[in-house]
Parts: C-alpha cells; sequence; structure tokens
C-alpha cells in the first residue's frame, strides 16, 4: 500500500519509512524541511512542502491516492513551546487543521497521528494509563490534545478513522546506521549527554530538586524502531477496520537524568561533566508509561526496551557521521 508521511524527513518519521518500505510498502514523504533531513528521504518520493498549505496537500493526495496517512510533521521542543507558543499554535493546531481540511476535501484515508505522553500532564499515579486524565501543562502537549481532540470531531462528522500515539520519550537510532538522530538543535537527553562526554563539554541537568530518588527527572525511554513496529501495526489495525483509538507507547520503566548519564559514560567509556541548573518550565517530575492496551489490541511489545542498547545505537550513529 501507499502511505503518505507528513513529517517524514523527520527522526521518528524516517524510520516509520524504513520499516514500511521494509514491509512492502511504498511511503511517500510530505516535508517542508525546516526541522526534517533531506538525506533521510531514502525510501520514496519527496514531496516539499507545508502542512497548512491546503491547496498543496490536496494535490498531493490527488496524485498519489494514499491508502492512509501518517502525520508527524510538528514542532516537538518543549521547552521552545513554553517561550514561544504562538508557533506551536500556529503550526501543529493550525497546520493539522489545514491537513485534515485536505483530507476531507480530497481524499479521505485512515490516519495514524504522532502524539505524545505530554498530553497528560502531571501523572495523577504512574504508570501512566490511556483514561488517566488529559492535563498538558506546556504548550506542545496542549496542541498534540487539540489535534487528537480534532481527529475525534472528524471520524465523528465524516467517517476519517485514526489512531493517536501517545508516546512517551524517543530513543536511540537506526542499528544499521542509515539514519538517526539529527536535531537542530537538539534537544534529547542521550545525544546531549553522549555529545558532552564526546566533546569533554559540561552536561546541563535541569533541577536536582524533583521528588525522585536522585532529585533529577524521570523518563521512559522507547526506542526508535519499536515506535516505527507501533506505527505500522496501527496502521494495519486501522486498515483492517479498526476504530478510532489512542494507544500508550511505552517500555513501563522510569530512568533518571542521573541513570541516563551512568549508563551513556559506560556504554562511551568517558565521563561526563554536569552542570546543575535550575528547573526548567513545562518539565513533571517522572513520567512512565503503561503500554498493556497496545499489546492486547496491536500485538505490540518493546523489542529494544534496555537502556543500553538504545544509548549504544544512538553512540553508534554519532561517531559514524559526527552528528
Amino acid at each position: 500500500m501507499k502511505v503518505l508521511v507528513t513529517g517524514g524527513a523527520g527522526f521518528i518519521g524516517s524510520h516509520v519509512c524504513k520499516l514500511l518500505a521494509a514491509k512492502g510498502h511504498a511511503p511517500v514523504v510530505y516535508d517542508n524541511l525546516s526541522r526534517g533531513n533531506r538525506s533521510a528521504v531514502k525510501w520514496g518520493p519527496l514531496e516539499e512542502g507545508d502542512i497548512a498549505d491546503v491547496g498543496r496537500v490536496k494535490d498531493v493526495l490527488q496524485r498519489h491516492r494514499p491508502d492512509a496517512l501518517m502525520h508527524f510533521a510538528a514542532f516537538a521542543y518543549v521547552g521552545e513551546s513554553v517561550q514561544n507558543p504562538i508557533i506551536y499554535y500556529h503550526n501543529n493546531i493550525g497546520g493539522s487543521a489545514a491537513l485534515l481540511e485536505a483530507v476531507v476535501d480530497a481524499h479521505r484515508v485512515p490516519i495514524v497521528f504522532s502524539s505524545s505522553c505530554a498530553t497528560y500532564g502531571l501523572p495523577e499515579k504512574v504508570p501512566i494509563t490511556e483514561d488517566h486524565p488529559q492535563n498538558p501543562i506546556n504548550p506542545y502537549g496542549y496542541t498534540k490534545l487539540v489535534v487528537e481532540r480534532m481527529l475525534a470531531d472528524i471520524d465523528a462528522v465524516y467517517g476519517v478513522r485514526s489512531v493517536s500515539l501517545r508516546y512517551f520519550n524517543a530513543a536511540g537510532s537506526d542499528p544499521e546506521g542509515e539514519i538517526g538522530e539529527q536535531h537542530d538543535p537538539e534537544t534529547h537527553l542521550i545525544p546531549l549527554v553522549l555529545r558532552a562526554a564526546r566533546d569533554g563539554t559540561p552536561m546541563r541537568v535541569f533541577g536536582d530538586d524533583y521528588e525522585t530518588p536522585d532529585g533529577t527527572c524521570v523518563r521512559d525511554y522507547i526506542h526508535v524502531c519499536d515506535l516505527a513496529d507501533a506505527h505500522v501495526r496501527a496502521l494495519e489495525y486501522l486498515l483492517a477496520g479498526g476504530k478510532t483509538t489512542a494507544f500508550n507507547l511505552a517500555n513501563a520503566r522510569g530512568y533518571s537524568v542521573r541513570d541516563v548519564i551512568t549508563v551513556a559514560e559506560k556504554v562511551c567509556g568517558r565521563p561526563v561533566r554536569v552542570e546543575m541548573t535550575a528547573r526548567r518550565p513545562g518539565d513533571p517530575p517522572v513520567l512512565i508509561g503503561a503500554a498493556g492496551v497496545a499489546e492486547k489490541v496491536l500485538g505490540w511489545k518493546p523489542a529494544h526496551s534496555d537502556l543500553a542498547g538504545q544509548i549504544t545505537d544512538t553512540w553508534n550513529w554519532m561517531r559514524k557521521t559526527g552528528t
């Protein structure tokens, strides 16, 4: 089948495209390359364009006639969203609304949406399940929640079914080294820690006074290849007639910032200098997810849950590319 992948030149989208192609499908990447990488588009054509351009999206939909849509295109930095919320409302919400308008008007297909655990906000309990209240505490999480609501409304009115995948912290890189994490600027913890080890520069840690075992934030890290597998399974679920729903994607275990630093030092054999700074606005102390529903409905289980393995894949990618 043919799948239109918005944001397919990005970190997670490109890994999904690789898996789609490996399974015999035909991904078509739609990306404006503002934060994606042209070099990551290797398994199908690239259609350059913005999701906010309804006419351009309609043209691409009508020419390619995809069987489904995967929607990754979004700004995804929590800190940036706190400092500059308007661009997040404009891009993530306004752009997604324009994209859905084009789908409804030109070519109605099932949608797999890249959502986030950030829609939950401060957890009332951990691990977080799908029925946990969604009360985001930063603009990024709020924009993802709004798109989830949009998708529910679009299904109710137009019958466009969707799956929203609320994943926790994406980590790792393609073990085969064809693609990897290339954010500019880089904000993900694991590559930042590895850069600090490689370059001998201090690693800034945002807060050591949280109510966690060692005072630093605790997160649930999920390998990007496991995320890709879940997206393809969600697509197959929809094409088999599955109803609109949402699934968590998580390992159901948490690691603190200090844990990540310790494991990274072992993986790369180099020390990391730590520079402690104040808490960053919008960061919950603990985010750990439960993924039992995805296992039950999609048959999905993480195959790369080991933190050392996730860090090793990232380290190998960084050494290969110099990123």
